[in-house]
C-alpha cells in the first residue's frame, strides 16, 4: 500500500505525560526525522545517526548551539516499521520542564514543526498502519480511568471491532447477492438459496446488529462513567450517602430542608467500573423559586441516569404525607434500573423495619424484584452490599472478555443505519 502522508514536513512533540517527571519522551516523525535529530545528538558508538540500527537505544548527549542540554537515549524506527509508518525517532531525556522545552526548541530550529493534537495517530491512519476504528481507540485507551474502559478500548485497538464489522459487511453483501440472484433468475428453474436459508441468515444478521446497537447505552455509560442518580425527598440522607461512598465531605449535610439546591457530581471506581454519582436536590413541592429550579434539574438528571438510587427514610414510613410523596416520585423512575435504599436503619429495630416494609402500600407498588437494601449512610453500614448491587445491576459479569460493547457514537450511528 502506498503511503499517503498528511504533509511532507517532520513533526515533533512530547509524548510522555505533561509536567515534570523522572524521564520524558519526545517523538519525532517524518522523512527528515533521523537527519534532524542527528544535528542535536552525539554518540560515541555512531559517527552519524544514519548508521543506527532500528529499535536499538543509543546513549549520548543532546546539544544545541554549542551547549549541552542533557544526556539521554535515542531510538530509531525506520519506515514503514514505525507507529506512523514514517521514519520515527524517540528521544528519552530527563523529565525537567526546562530540558523538554530546550529539546523542542532545538528540534524546531533544525526544521521540525510542532505536532498538532492527534497528528501522530492521524498519520498512522493515513499511512495504512491502522484503520479508523483502531485510530479512534487510541484516544480512548489513553483516557481510560477504569478496568472496563481500558478493556473496551484495548479490544477496539486490537481490531476486535474492525473484524466484527468486516464480517457483518461480508455477510450482508452475501445476503444481498443471493437475493439479487433469486430476483434475476426468478423465472428460471435455478435455486441459489431457499427462502428458509435467506430468512435464517437475515434473522441472524438482524439479531447481531441489534445486539451491538443496544450495547451502546452501556458502552457509552462505561466510557463516560455510569451515571447514578441519588434521588429522594429532602433530609432522607442523600448527601450523607454520597459523602460515605466517596469517603470525603463532598456535599453539605444539614437538618434544614432543601439544603441541596443543585446537583453535585463525583466519580468512584468500584471493581474496575467508573460510577458517576449525582446527588440531586430533595424532591418535594416548594414555593421557593431557586429550590424549584434545582428540583426540575434533579428530574432531568434522573431521566438521563443509568441507575437510580431511591433513598427512603425508614423512620418516616408511618407518615402518610411522606408515603404520598414517594408515590409521586415513582412514575419518574419508570423503566430505570432502580435500587431502593432503606436508610437510617440504625435508628429502628429489624423487626420494626420488616413490619413497616411489609405493611406499606408503597413497597407493594414497586416493580417486581426491585432490590431493597437496608443501609445507614451515617453509620456507614450496608455500603458493601450497595456496591455489589450496583455491579450486579449492570449485568457485566455475564459479559465475556471477547464480547463487544459499542462505545463509539460514530459506530452506533452506522449500526442504526444498517
Amino acid at each position: 500500500m502506498s503511503s499517503l502522508h498528511l504533509s511532507s514536513d517532520t513533526i515533533c512533540a512530547i509524548s510522555s505525560a505533561p509536567g515534570m517527571g523522572g524521564v520524558a519522551l519526545i517523538r519525532v516523525s517524518g522523512s527528515e526525522a533521523i537527519g534532524i535529530v542527528d544535528q542535536i545528538f552525539s554518540c560515541r558508538e555512531l559517527r552519524t545517526l544514519e548508521r543506527a540500527k532500528d529499535r536499538t537505544a543509543y546513549f549520548g548527549r543532546f546539544q544545541h548551539e554549542g551547549k549541552v542540554i542533557d544526556e539521554g537515549l535515542v531510538t530509531c524506527f525506520r519506515a514503514p516499521l514505525s507507529y506512523t509508518g514514517e521514519d520515527v525517532v524517540e528521544l528519552s531525556c530527563h523529565g525537567s520542564l526546562f530540558i523538554q522545552q530546550s529539546l523542542l526548541e532545538a528540534l524546531t530550529d533544525q526544521g521540525c514543526r510542532m505536532a498538532a493534537p492527534g497528528e501522530y495517530t492521524r498519520r498512522a491512519y493515513l499511512n495504512g498502519k491502522m484503520d479508523l476504528s483502531r485510530a479512534e481507540a487510541v484516544a480512548d485507551l489513553i483516557a481510560s480511568e477504569s478496568e472496563a474502559q481500558h478493556r473496551m478500548a484495548l479490544t477496539q485497538m486490537k481490531g476486535g471491532y474492525s473484524a466484527e464489522f468486516r464480517s457483518l459487511r461480508e455477510r450482508l453483501i452475501h445476503l444481498t447477492s443471493l437475493m439479487e440472484l433469486e430476483l434475476d433468475f426468478s423465472e428460471e428453474d435455478v435455486n441459489f438459496a431457499d427462502r428458509t436459508q435467506l430468512l435464517s441468515l437475515l434473522d441472524e444478521l438482524t439479531s447481531k446488529i441489534e445486539r451491538l446497537t443496544d450495547s451502546f447505552r452501556l458502552g457509552n455509560a462505561i466510557k463516560k462513567g455510569i451515571p447514578v442518580a441519588i434521588a429522594g425527598a429532602t433530609n432522607v440522607g442523600k448527601s450523607t450517602l454520597l459523602n460515605a461512598l466517596l469517603g470525603e465531605e463532598r456535599a453539605i449535610v444539614s437538618d434544614v430542608h432543601g439544603t441541596t439546591r443543585d446537583t453535585i457530581e463525583d466519580v468512584l471506581n468500584i471493581e474496575g467500573i467508573l460510577f458517576r454519582f449525582i446527588d440531586t436536590a430533595g424532591l418535594r413541592t416548594t414555593s421557593d423559586t431557586i429550590e424549584a429550579l434545582g428540583i426540575e434539574r434533579s428530574y432531568s438528571k434522573i431521566a438521563s441516569a443509568h441507575i437510580v438510587l431511591l433513598v427512603v427514610d425508614v423512620t418516616r414510613l408511618s407518615e402518610g404525607s411522606y408515603l404520598a410523596s414517594l408515590s409521586e416520585v415513582l412514575p419518574h423512575l419508570a423503566e430505570k434500573p432502580l435500587l431502593v435504599l432503606l436508610n437510617k436503619t440504625d435508628l429502628i429495630g429489624e423487626e420494626v423495619l420488616d413490619t413497616l416494609v411489609t405493611s406499606s402500600p408503597f413497597f407493594k407498588s414497586l416493580p417486581p424484584d426491585t432490590p431493597l437494601l437496608p443501609i445507614s449512610a451515617r453509620a456507614q453500614t450496608g455500603l458493601e452490599g450497595l456496591r455489589k448491587a450496583l455491579i450486579d445491576s449492570l449485568a457485566l459479569p455475564h459479559l465475556a472478555p471477547s464480547d463487544l460493547v459499542v462505545s463509539n457514537a460514530r459506530h452506533h450511528a452506522l449500526l442504526k443505519e444498517a
